[in-house]
């Protein structure tokens, strides 16, 4: 299992106190017993949910996937995309490790929502990239957010994260935040017909560290 070290320090935003800690309980699912924690957004209505294995209280480097909401992969079985691969394999980690969290965030189609992603798959099937599709509706390449996640951690109590990621964003966002991020863990899953342009793209785009081939992994061998 390779890891990174954190990013330089960045400025610390103000925490904040968005969320109502709304509910809890503990889960038995096929994995094992999960703690599942959802907090609701005052501004908004919105729940997000945390999916606990172990006991985080006061934890460092406690193995953390931040994942937003994919209905049309996790649901309608959509081979558009790896979200679904994602989300199963961080929520393995967590319980094989006997110690994790998995946030879940309400953020479809990175932050367009449902009915936006639809559009912007649309507009894919014209020849347009997922980015070039955003822009198009009038939207930004991302606009999701991460102070949400970072209450959630803290209200937790996790002290750091080793982070489950491909997006080196993630872990500035984090970090931003006044999460400390000690390494990062790889998401790898298997690429399909339907969604390797929509992977490389993300890789050649926006920097995402992800391994398609074989020679990736020989490739970081070698380096490392």
């Amino acid at each position: 299992m390779s890891d990174t070290r954190s990013p330089q320090p960045l400025p610390t935003r103000k925490p904040t106190q968005h969320l109502e800690r709304f509910s809890e309980a503990d889960i038995p699912t096929s994995r094992g017993p999960l703690r599942t924690v959802v907090f609701r957004d005052r501004r908004n209505g919105r729940e997000h949910v945390a999916l606990v294995a172990g006991d985080v209280t006061g934890v460092e480097g406690v193995p953390v996937r931040i994942h937003s909401e994919c209905l049309t992969s996790e649901v309608f079985g959509s081979l558009k995309c790896d979200c679904k691969e994602q989300l199963d394999r961080a929520l393995d980690f967590i319980t094989q490790q006997g110690l994790g969290v998995v946030l879940y965030l309400r953020q479809e189609g990175r932050g367009i929502g449902l009915g936006n992603k639809i559009k912007a798959y649309a507009l894919q099937s014209k020849g347009l990239d997922t980015y070039e599709a955003n822009r198009q509706l009038g939207f930004a390449d991302d606009l999701r957010s991460y102070d949400i996640a970072a209450e959630m951690l803290r209200s937790l109590d996790v002290r750091s994260v080793d982070l489950i990621t491909n997006n080196p964003l993630k872990i500035a966002g984090m970090v931003e935040e006044g999460i400390p991020v000690l390494r990062r863990i790889p998401s790898r899953t298997e690429h399909n017909p339907h969604n390797l342009d929509y992977l490389r793209t993300k890789r050649e785009r926006t920097g995402h560290l992800i391994e398609l081939f074989a020679e990736d992994d020989d490739t970081e061998a070698q380096a490392g």
